[in-house]
């Protein structure tokens, strides 16, 4: 076993070299630093037993504990590695290349003995996207996607194919974590006007009357799949390169759940705009997702694809959990400037906000406790280096670069599941560094006019704070409660002057064209729905009615209570959900489980609200 401080990797345009972790980032002198300025590629295995890397000459695999070279092999053109998930095997891919004396080409995958270099097996794989074979976690199971067919090997045997999925042409597989019986999901893509599918098989009962479940979906030109740790679920994230409505330069997103049980349900979204980020809790229990035109909104769900907390409004667009599931970093980075949030995710709170300008990656120390933000070329030749964190929030260690060399890229080294702790969080900041590149300033600009002068603008006056989406769940006050609160205040008061006329049971609002109320002329409008759901918009605000709700729950946004309005709000506008469902449903659309689920708790909802305004 390698030793338990977490070394890091560190490749650029002067080798590679290796430095230990905290607490004394020293350089790690047993390990032969490699100063060729061609080093493609570097990896560690996924138990941190090998580091393997590629330079212009040869791929060279040394062990962690001595640091001496284990194997070294021949093929200088490779520019991408893989470790199979326990070690034992490293995979290499380098370009197909056909000549006149081999106008066929040869083998351009190859498969080999981690310890010693020794050649198992080579393929031809010709694209780059893709290239890597899928391994159950216990390696008894290989796959590869071959002319849409997936072909599965029972290793160490690769020269006969144990069983294939061939039904029909499968574009994406993804295997199942964990050990026997294995999972596996296909993305079949759809023929012009079909719907494409997400089918989930059980290893080795591929037949299409055996799938355990299957998915389907329009507008998917790719599928990206999200398993939890343990296997038992798994995310289907469908994209379209292109919007065809034109309200997104991203193209269109939907993110579906499939459970090993067979279960299937949509992920309901509350923010229009492209999703930017999906990841699982390494606890199996919950996930995280981005999304939303900017700012974007993150949302924890359940196994049931319910949200479970609302982390609010904000500039994000990465996720990322520390390998215990305890602590969640909510980082901008890419076309935002830099910024990053750690949470505790068992008590739902905030645990600092960090800024950190020209972050092109991130990654979590195996020890739960540390991470490390890095600016590396390409994308950012200018100011590269890389920065060790605590938690907290606190700099720990900087390694600046010269302006004449650049950094590609910095890896921690992985350990198997168990061997650290989970830490305990502490919301105290440890000791660190100031950073040596100065702040940016946080002052907004204003011109030489309005200087001296007080000033009520707000940066970020488009954030909302964190809040609990449990039935029941509190949040803190918040300045929206007093917004609300005027805008109470003026249907009141447009109520009286209109002699108690409620329009209707969805509060006093007009149905005409003018509401004078406030002293303004504001516009307002009535919509009524097939299922009795009242859309009133007034002026910037928009009421929404539930169905046939009596009189007293009609009015209940008038309680004086920010509090309880603010519970009020949330089950109306369950009820209003639910009552939209029921229309999908009366029109013969099929509905998903988490959604009947929704139309079975109508009836608990509206005792609740009316036990809140009564």
């Amino acid at each position: 076993m390698a030793s338990r401080v977490p070394v890091v990797a560190v490749r650029g345009s002067t080798g590679i070299s290796i430095n230990l972790g905290p607490p004394s980032y020293d350089l790690v002198s047993a390990f032969a630093r490699d100063d060729s300025k061609s080093c493609k590629a570097m990896l560690f295995d996924p138990e941190g037993k090998y580091f393997a890397w590629v330079n212009a000459t040869s791929v060279k695999v040394v062990t962690t504990s001595t640091w001496k070279v284990l194997a070294e092999i021949q093929r200088p053109k490779v520019s991408n590695l893989e470790f199979s998930p326990k070690g034992t095997y490293l995979m290499t891919w380098e370009p197909f290349i056909v000549t006149q004396s081999n106008p066929q080409g040869g083998p351009n995958l190859h498969i080999f003995k981690s310890d010693s270099g020794e050649l198992v097996k080579d393929f031809v794989h010709k694209k780059q996207i893709g290239w890597e074979p899928q391994w159950s976690s216990d390696e008894k199971l290989c796959a590869r996607n071959v002319n849409n067919e997936i072909l599965f090997y029972n290793v160490p045997n690769f020269d006969a194919v144990a069983h294939k999925i061939h039904i029909q042409k499968v574009a994406d597989f993804s295997i199942s974590p964990g050990t026997s019986p294995y999972h596996v999901l296909c993305y079949v893509p759809g023929k012009s006007g079909q719907p494409s599918f997400g089918r989930l098989f059980q290893y080795p009962k591929f037949e299409s009357t055996n799938s355990l479940a299957n998915k389907s979906f329009f507008q998917a030109d790719k599928v990206d799949m999200f398993w939890n740790k343990r296997g038992t679920g798994v995310l289907l994230m469908t994209s379209t390169e292109v919007d065809k409505s034109g309200s997104s330069y991203y193209g269109k997103q939907a993110l579906h759940f499939i459970s090993t049980k067979g279960e299937t349900a949509m992920v309901l979204l509350s923010k229009e705009g492209p999703i930017y980020s999906v990841e699982w809790s390494p606890k199996s229990s919950e996930f995280c997702v981005v999304y939303g035109f900017m700012p974007s909104k993150a949302t924890l769900f359940n196994l049931k694809c319910e949200p479970v907390f609302e982390f609010g409004i904000g500039p994000r667009n990465c996720i990322y959990y520390n390998p215990h599931g305890n602590i969640l970093i909510l980082g901008g980075f890419g076309n935002i400037q830099g910024n990053a949030e750690l949470w505790d995710t068992s008590a739902r709170k905030l645990i600092a906000k960090m800024e950190v300008p020209d972050t092109t990656l991130l990654h979590w120390s195996p020890d739960g406790e540390h991470f490390l933000t890095a600016t590396t070329a390409p994308r950012l030749r200018m100011g590269n280096g890389f920065k060790i964190w605590h938690y907290s929030g606190t700099l720990l260690y900087e390694r600046p670069w010269n302006k004449q060399e650049e950094l590609w890229e910095v890896l921690w080294q992985l350990f198997p599941v168990g061997v650290f702790h989970e830490p305990v969080i502490n919301y105290k900041p440890v000791e660190g560094i100031q950073p040596s590149q100065p702040q940016a300033s946080k002052q907004a600009y204003r011109p030489p006019s309005a200087r001296g002068r007080e000033s009520n603008f707000k940066l970020h006056d488009d954030e909302e704070p964190a809040s609990n989406t449990r039935p029941g769940g509190d949040s803190n006050p918040s300045k929206a409660a007093l917004k609300q609160k005027k805008k109470r205040e003026a249907k009141k008061a447009k109520k009286e002057q209109d002699g108690g006329n409620t329009g209707g049971g969805s509060g006093a609002v007009c149905t005409t064209t003018a509401c004078t109320a406030t002293g303004t002329t504001t516009t307002t409008t009535t919509t009524t729905t097939t299922t009795g759901v009242s859309v009133v918009t007034n002026g910037d605000s928009t009421i929404v009615s539930a169905p046939k709700l009596p009189i007293a729950l009609a009015d209940a946004d008038f309680t004086g209570d920010p509090e309880k309005l603010k519970k009020i709000k949330k089950l109306k506008s369950k009820l209003v959900e639910i009552s939209r469902l029921k229309e999908q449903r009366a029109a013969g659309r099929q509905l998903e489980l988490n959604q009947l689920d929704k139309i079975k708790k109508e009836d608990e909802l509206l005792k609740e609200l009316q036990g809140l305004v009564l």
